[in-house]
């Protein structure tokens, strides 16, 4: 099925596994995470092979965590045309790192993509869209660690992130880097989450491409989606000592996502942040 909108949009995957989650930071430790039944390899070559069925392209935001543990997956995704990107190495949230520990951790995890790849990493997530007000250090750090671009704010407002009156459109700060913010629909009064993640797994899918739709109607700037491999697995480990707070969060409709990201893939054209944002970076 051809797609019905001919405007490219900005497919992201922060790859990560379960056990990564910010919601469960208080349930298990970065001690525990090589214990664990490691599924994101098996979860993202799901992804890989959809992405290559609709012809679709992405950036990969990969933990370095992960790269370090399945390097051929990093390799599969730069072979098959995708942007792979960084998202730190240990999963830390920037706003608990001093920028010393974040300048290390951005930067060893760029070393270690462009180690495995061969080609330079310019794009940088943070965890949990952790930077705001109270570490726009982390921009210099990033820019001084090579980064071009980050995508790691979201103006919004949410219990666990959140940076509601910066810019909604991509902007270079004066540290010297692309800001490119997850996109937001301004409706009554309010700015309205519509990126993708656990929205777009715990509402319809009409609902959602009717948010996209009006999106792209009524703004100049792309649209950008971003979700995570494990939430296409519905048979991944349970955590059931976790809050009922983040196990609603992290496991409502699991079994529902890749459908929808199917119809997600055949609505509209996907390509990756550096081609869709190019014409602001130049």
């Amino acid at each position: 099925m051809l797609a019905v909108q001919a405007k490219s949009n900005a497919l992201t995957v922060d790859v990560e596994d379960y056990f990564h989650v910010a919601a469960f930071d208080t349930t298990v430790s970065p001690a525990q995470w090589s214990s664990l039944p490691q599924r994101v390899a098996r979860n993202t070559d799901i992804l890989l092979q959809q992405f290559d069925k609709h012809q679709a392209k992405a950036t990969f935001f990969i933990l370095g965590w992960v790269a370090e543990r399945f390097p051929d997956l990093v390799r599969q995704i730069h072979a098959a045309g995708h942007e792979v990107a960084s998202h730190g190495y240990s999963h830390a949230k920037a706003t608990v790192q001093s920028p010393a520990d974040f300048f290390q951790d951005v930067q060893r995890a760029k070393a270690l993509l462009e180690d495995i790849t061969g080609n330079a990493v310019i794009g940088y997530r943070a965890p949990s869209f952790s930077i705001g007000k109270t570490n726009e250090w982390a921009f210099q750090a990033l820019q001084q660690a090579g980064y071009l671009y980050s995508s790691s704010t979201y103006p919004v407002v949410h219990d666990l992130y959140g940076t509601p009156d910066w810019p909604q459109q991509p902007y270079k700060r004066a540290e010297g880097i692309w800001e490119c913010p997850m996109p937001v629909l301004n409706k009554a009064g309010k700015q309205w989450p519509i990126a993708g993640g656990g929205y777009f797994r715990l509402l319809p899918y009409w609902l959602s491409k009717k948010c996209i739709d009006s999106y792209l109607k009524h703004s100049d700037t792309p649209y950008m989606f971003y979700f995570h491999p494990w939430e296409i697995d519905p048979h991944q480990p349970r955590f059931n000592q976790a809050s009922l707070k983040s196990r609603f969060r992290h496991y409502t409709n699991l079994n529902r996502m890749e459908a929808k990201l199917v119809r997600l893939l055949q609505d509209y054209k996907w390509r990756s942040v550096q081609e869709v944002y190019q014409s602001y970076f130049v």
